[in-house]
């Protein structure tokens, strides 16, 4: 039996997008290969980076919308590893929001059926169409309350979606967020290459780094088809 990965990750590099709230990722050398042969005799090289915990493709602790919430270290693991489904979505315009009636369809039409303990990816092709442009941050659909409340309410416990929020940009309650909080669930934000994915179930790996107190954290997420 064999195992094909599909990486659902973004790059990190300085100058990416990131949203206004948060700081904007920097990574300057720490040492070169010269400067440490210098000082103890063998060439190493090592980074340093500055960056927000939910800038790049990341997974948010519910503490994050919730004071009362769990930290990023005290969150269940199995929230970021499991059984998953990815929905098309991405025939929905973004003037309009993702509603539970959009994802009933795009279920039924992945001949698919969610259990209690899912992991949901929304595709929107947000990311294929719009990165690194300026419509990256501020143009796209999300989920409006009914959707985000009929993914909680199938007993989906991660929320993962190609663009920089699981809330649509113009909606003032941001709804998705809010089921969240009110189901002590986690969402995956900022996710590429969905298209690859679309309509099928797989296992989805996007573990969390162990930062204590954190209120999310990058993860490199990854869909895991066995062959």
């Amino acid at each position: 039996m064999g195992v094909k990965l599909v990486d659902l990750s973004q790059e990190i590099y300085q100058g990416m997008p990131v949203f206004p709230l948060h700081q904007k990722t920097m990574i300057f050398p720490n040492i070169s290969h010269e400067e440490s042969e210098q000082q103890i005799g063998f060439g190493f090289a090592t980074n340093n980076l500055l960056i927000n915990e939910h800038g790049p493709t990341h997974s948010d602790a519910t503490y994050e919308y919730d004071p009362n919430g769990k930290f990023i270290d005290e969150m269940p693991l199995e929230y970021f590893y499991g059984p998953a489904v990815c929905l098309d979505l991405s025939h929905i315009s973004t003037d309009h929001y993702i509603t539970s009636h959009d994802l009933e369809i795009a279920l039924r039409r992945s001949n698919q059926t969610l259990h209690k303990g899912d992991i949901v990816l929304l595709y929107t092709g947000h990311y294929n169409r719009s990165y690194g442009t300026d419509l990256w941050l501020t143009t796209y659909t999300g989920l409006d309350y009914s959707g985000a409340k009929w993914l909680a309410e199938n007993g989906v416990v991660n929320i993962g979606i190609d663009a920089p929020a699981i809330d649509h940009p113009e909606d003032p309650k941001f709804s998705g967020h809010l089921v969240c909080r009110e189901y002590g669930i986690t969402n995956t934000e900022n996710l590429c290459n969905l298209d690859k994915v679309a309509g099928m179930r797989f296992l989805y790996f996007g573990l969390p780094l162990r930062i204590r107190k954190g209120t999310g954290s990058p993860v490199r997420a990854v869909a895991v088809f066995l062959e």
